[in-house]
Order: C-alpha cells, then sequence, then structure tokens
C-alpha cells in the first residue's frame, strides 16, 4: 500500500512539472509574438535590399518601425555591392523563399517580375511622388507597381583638396578639360582616377551608359538598336566614349580589372586617388572613412561640346511588394511610414543621405555630393539612366567585353563590334 502510494505522489510530482513548463513556454510564447498583450498575432515581413550602403541605417530605421508598431517584425537581408542581387532575387524566387518586400529597377526589369508584383497605384504616397519617380514602375495600362527608393546621381566625384594641390583651379567640364586635369594631377604625384574595372555594373551599366544617355534621343536611338536602323559601330557618341575610357584606364589605379567596389571607394576616401567614378551612394562610406573629405561631382564626359556637362539623374530602384504575400497590408503600411512618419522622412535624408522622390519630405541633411546633384539637377544639367531599357543581361556581357579591352586583349573597334553582337544576341 505504501509503494502504491509513492508511485501515485511521484506521478502527480511529475505532471506538476510538466505542467509548469508547458505554463511557462505558452507565456514565453506570447510575449515574444506580442499576442497576451496586444491580442494581435505578430507578423514577419521578408525585407531583401540591394544598397548595402545603407544596410546598418536600414536596420536601426526598422528597429524603431517595429517599436512603433510591436506586432510587425521586419526581417532584413542586403545583397549587393560585387554581388549580384538579381540572380541571388532569382534563386529566392525558385526556392520558395519569396520576400514580402524587395527592390525592381523598372522599365524591362517591370516586365520581367510584373506578374509578382502588387498594384500600387492607390497608395497614399502616390499623390505626393515626383513625376520622375513614376516613370520607371508605370505600365502601359497607368498602373504603378514601385515606390522609388530615392533620386540618386552619379559621375566622377573629385577630391577638391587635391585638385587645389594640383593647381587645378576650375572643375573640367568637357573631355579636353579632363585629360589636361589628369596630366597635372599625375605630374603633382597624384593618381588621378580610382577605377573599379572588376565591378561589371561600374563599367557594364554605369559607364557605359553615358554615350546611350548623349544621344540626341536615348529612347528612339535605344529602340533603333531593337529594329536594327541603329548600330554602335556607326554612332558618333559611341565613336567618342573611347577617349573617355582610355583616359580612365591610362590615368589609373593599378590593377583596375582586379580593384572591387568597397577597394575602389576606400581608394578615394583615404586620398590615395583624385577621382572615384561613383555616385552619392557612396557619401556615407566616404565620410566614414574620411569625414572632412572635401568633395564633389564632374561629369563624364566623351566630347567638348557643352553637353558633355552633364550628369547622370534617375531613379536607381524601387521598392516592391510581392503580390502574394501573407502579409501585403502590413508590408503595404512599412512603405507609407517610411515616407510620411517624421522617422521615417529623417532616416531618409539624414542617415541615408538620399535625395527624396517625394514633394513631402525636404532633401535636408545632404553632404557634398546630394548638394551636387540637387544642384545639377537644378540647372537641368542632366542626362537619364538607359540600362534599365537594354535586354536582360547585356550590361553584363559589355563589361566582360570593356575588361578584355582594358586588358589589352582588344582594339576599340572589336569592343564596338562586341556590344553590338551582344545587343543582337540578347534582344
Amino acid at each position: 500500500m505504501k509503494r502504491l502510494l509513492l508511485i501515485c505522489l511521484s506521478l502527480l510530482f511529475t505532471f506538476g512539472i510538466m505542467a509548469g513548463c508547458s505554463s511557462e513556454s505558452t507565456s514565453g510564447t506570447d510575449d515574444k509574438e506580442g499576442t497576451k498583450d496586444s491580442g494581435e498575432e505578430t507578423v514577419t515581413l521578408n525585407l531583401f535590399q540591394f544598397k548595402v550602403e545603407i544596410a546598418d541605417q536600414l536596420q536601426e530605421m526598422i528597429k524603431e518601425f517595429e517599436a512603433e508598431h510591436p506586432n510587425i517584425k521586419v526581417k532584413l537581408e542586403t545583397v549587393g555591392g560585387g554581388a549580384d542581387y538579381g540572380a541571388a532575387l532569382k534563386a529566392k524566387f525558385a526556392s520558395g523563399e519569396q520576400p514580402d518586400i524587395f527592390n525592381n529597377g523598372g522599365f524591362k526589369e517591370l516586365e520581367l517580375w510584373k506578374e509578382h508584383l502588387a498594384d500600387l497605384s492607390d497608395e497614399p504616397w502616390v499623390e505626393h511622388l515626383l513625376p520622375i519617380g513614376k516613370v520607371p514602375m508605370t505600365d502601359t495600362d497607368g498602373k504603378l507597381y514601385g515606390m522609388p527608393v530615392n533620386l540618386e546621381g552619379y559621375g566622377f566625384v573629385y577630391n577638391k583638396d587635391l585638385f587645389e594641390k594640383a593647381g587645378i583651379k576650375e572643375p573640367p567640364a568637357n573631355i579636353s578639360e579632363l585629360k589636361d586635369a589628369a596630366k597635372k594631377l599625375k605630374d603633382s604625384g597624384i593618381t588621378p582616377f580610382s577605377a573599379g574595372y572588376g565591378e561589371w555594373w561600374v563599367i557594364g551599366q554605369h559607364l557605359l551608359n553615358i554615350p546611350f544617355a548623349q544621344q540626341e534621343d536615348p529612347i528612339a536611338f535605344i529602340e533603333g538598336l531593337y529594329d536594327g536602323t541603329e548600330k554602335f559601330t556607326d554612332n558618333e557618341q559611341f565613336k567618342q566614349f573611347k577617349e573617355v575610357l582610355d583616359t580612365e584606364i591610362n590615368f589609373g589605379n593599378d590593377n583596375p580589372l582586379t580593384t572591387d567596389y568597397n577597394t575602389q571607394v576606400t581608394q578615394f576616401a583615404a586620398g590615395q586617388t583624385a577621382m572615384l567614378q561613383q555616385g552619392n551612394w557612396t557619401e556615407n562610406m566616404i565620410y566614414e572613412v574620411n569625414p572632412d573629405m572635401n568633395m564633389g561631382f564632374l561629369p563624364i564626359p566623351i566630347s567638348d561640346d557643352e553637353k558633355a556637362d552633364r550628369l547622370p539623374v534617375g531613379v536607381p530602384n524601387n521598392w516592391v511588394l510581392n503580390k502574394n504575400s501573407e502579409h501585403l497590408d502590413e508590408a503595404k503600411m512599412f512603405l507609407e511610414w517610411m515616407v510620411s512618419s517624421d522617422t521615417g522622412k529623417r532616416y531618409l535624408t539624414e542617415e541615408f543621405a538620399f535625395i527624396p522622390a517625394f514633394d513631402n519630405i525636404e532633401a535636408s541633411g545632404l553632404g557634398d555630393l546630394g548638394q551636387s546633384i540637387l544642384e545639377y539637377s537644378k540647372e537641368e544639367k542632366t542626362i537619364p539612366w538607359t540600362w534599365f531599357r537594354w535586354p536582360d543581361g547585356a550590361n553584363k556581357e559589355f563589361a566582360a567585353a570593356i575588361q578584355e579591352y582594358a586588358a589589352g586583349k582588344i582594339d576599340y573597334d572589336t569592343l564596338l563590334e562586341r556590344f553590338q553582337k551582344t545587343w543582337d544576341n540578347l534582344k
């Protein structure tokens, strides 16, 4: 009888421990998921983006969003810089790990991804969107599928102090003046250019955009390439492109073909080079290395024409939403918060150093590069970004051909022929 009583007491004690553990686990889940206090289930948004320059600041902004919206968590993943964001995004969709929020460049890229994208035409922020911000993500039916990340521009970022040291009194505005400046810098013991030819997008996209954008009518020229009425080999702007390409290669850093994005920017920020072919997205990275950097923008000129003094300005990318997301409403709420809340606006301008694409966000807190882009824009000295209209994958093949030219493996006529072959094969 005593033995039976001991067994019963032991079982009661064991069940008591199990009940206590079960209660603690349930309570912990409620606290973690935010359901006990709020009565709402916590949802997680997967945000997959490519701008490595703002990854840390974006994570901090997300923390503030989560503090204001305790039932929404945002899981951030960044793939960019030297990595291929487009390929990584396709891999996610192929594996079933589709993000709720991601990036899309618009134009041809919009066509490729449209079946996956939510229509954002009726979102509250649309009424404040600048006209330039609507163009890349608006389809032929007038529906809007993306919210612009920001406005950006690029060119040759230049170190004003090193230019002064070399006796360059006026910033070069055409190809002859750029060559002269490069020679003066070299004669002063200063490496003129930080050339990141190890990155396909630096040369096969941004640099090669210049002869496209300098056409009398860039869109008509691109349409002509598609229908065969235009050729790279016959085009004056592409013949002129050789001048700026050779200038950067001949007056650049050692080993440009193995120089990646981070090395390229760091060289310039550390004062090892006087010019950097990049955009205002590098501002935070440069200031982290050298908070006192005195810099601005120069054009990437291909001629001595007055129109050579232009900066390419456009929408670098757009936030888009997966229309099949289980949390589409929460994803829309996140986008709206970014451009309407005081916190979101502050991060966009002061922390990200972005030029906003909205008329309700004041462009405050910009550094030297952002201000330079604004000045060129106000003076209407801009040219477009055209690569979103190119055939899919052409930019990488263009880059490979430019790398061969930079290595001395092909001549310039062959380079233009390679451009034409790439276009014809992919169009």
